[in-house]
């Protein structure tokens, strides 16, 4: 990994293959880390293959020298303090008999986040390496979810759970998720790039779109909504040229009635349109009624108010049935008070960060406004999901600290040569 870097942020390209027929090491990265952002979308079971490639390659990449850059020290600092209030929450479960794996769990997405910073902050060719192969991903569990829930083929139905699309997910809210990183940036290049590319996006991202419907998460659909929406507005902000506006404004009206009209042929479906019905209402049974989730909510944080080293991993449903349902009561609660604010500040830092990079004219502009777009959005449904252990949540992060090495790097290059020039 370390022929990947490249002096002061510049961009490292992929190099060709030599005279000998070798493959370079430029290359193999490349293709490794294709491979890992790829099997990312395949969790059927623990341990995922994604999970034994990113320890392997974290592991030789660290170990061939791939440098951590200064950078990304805010981020390193906040998840090992994250860590940290994790290991010392341990202490209070009665029994070891889950937590140390847990703990593990945790650990190595955390090297995971490190490990994809370190590569970006390098290399932007590789930045969009790690983007084409979460692409195709998705791509493939969309698939599986639509295959899965129209029964194409035989088996398919292990695809399934509870009548929704969990895809090659243990979990629908986890697979709809999944795929708003991938839509996101898939809308802002039908948005900018020439017609020819973008009736390709638009194929690629009305796949996604329909399988993240027929996961028939509430909050997967919330999150579509407000990431295609906010990339138009985003964009629609930052020109003045009259021709892009109405561009994009065409482009989402015909995107909307492409959209409506296929929900409108779902919906004749009869299951579709019966679970479409009992999803689509705001407030479940299950999040009103006595010792629902809003009322696990309330009283775990009152419990998380007495309880500064909190209770530990996979304690809660113990006492409250169920699990949280909430990131941040579940980082108070197994993460004890350090955990709790150390997420908090994470995110909050990491989206104040990137909130500029939005408007900068950088070639990684589309991939950091569909970061900032899709980590908001995890941020607003994190009031309502657990998302701690999402492998794809740990490698946005990482992306994101990414970037900002490499807009670090950037302003002290144009500090040297401006140091040079006077």
């Amino acid at each position: 990994m370390s022929e990947v870097t490249a002096p002061s942020g510049a961009t490292s390209p992929v190099a060709p293959v030599g005279l000998n027929g070798r493959l370079p090491l430029s290359m193999i990265a490349a293709a490794v880390l294709w491979l890992c952002a790829f099997s990312g979308f395949f969790v059927l079971s623990e341990p995922a293959p994604y999970d034994l490639l990113i320890i392997v390659s974290a592991g030789l990449a660290f170990l061939c020298g791939l440098p951590m850059p200064r950078a990304i020290a805010p981020m390193i600092g906040l998840l090992l303090a994250y860590m940290s209030g994790g290991i010392l929450a341990s202490t209070q479960v009665p029994t070891f008999d889950r937590a140390p794996m847990y703990m593990a769990v945790t650990g190595y997405l955390i090297v995971s986040s490190i490990f994809y910073a370190s590569v970006v902050a390098h290399s932007a060719q590789l930045l969009r390496v790690i983007v084409y192969g979460y692409v195709a991903g998705a791509i493939c569990a969309a698939l599986a979810g639509i295959v899965g829930y129209f029964g194409l083929v035989p088996g398919s139905d292990v695809f399934l759970l509870y009548g929704r699309a969990k895809a090659t997910f243990q979990d629908p809210n986890v697979f709809g998720p999944f795929l708003i990183f991938p839509a996101t940036w898939l809308t802002y290049m039908i948005l900018t790039q020439p017609l020819r590319r973008g009736v390709f996006a638009a194929g690629l991202l009305l796949i996604l779109v329909a399988g993240l419907f027929l996961s028939f998460s509430r909050a997967a659909w919330g999150m579509i909504v407000f990431a295609m929406c906010s990339t138009g507005f985003v964009l629609f902000l930052s020109t003045r040229n009259p021709l892009m506006r109405l561009r994009i404004i065409g482009l989402a009206i015909a995107g909307f009635l492409v959209i409506a009209l296929g929900l409108m042929a779902a919906l004749n479906t009869d299951a579709v349109g019966a679970l479409f019905a009992e999803r689509a209402e705001l407030v479940q049974s299950y999040d009103a009624s006595h010792l629902g989730r809003f009322a696990r909510h309330a009283l775990g944080f009152m419990l998380a108010g007495e309880r500064p080293l909190g209770i530990g991993p996979l304690q809660f449903y113990k006492t409250f049935t169920e699990d949280p349902h909430n990131m941040y009561l579940k980082s108070f609660m197994a993460y004890g008070w350090i955990g709790g604010v150390t997420w908090i500040v994470l995110m909050a830092w990491t989206l104040a960060r990137l909130f500029p990079l939005i408007f900068q004219p950088r070639p990684t502009r589309g991939i950091a406004i569909a970061l900032f777009v899709t980590l908001v959005g995890h941020a607003m449904v994190a009031l309502v999901i657990d998302m701690d252990h999402w492998r794809h949540n740990f490698l946005l992060i990482g992306l994101a600290w990414g970037l900002f090495a490499q807009e670090a790097a950037l302003k002290r290059d144009r500090a040297k040569a401006a140091r040079r020039l006077s």
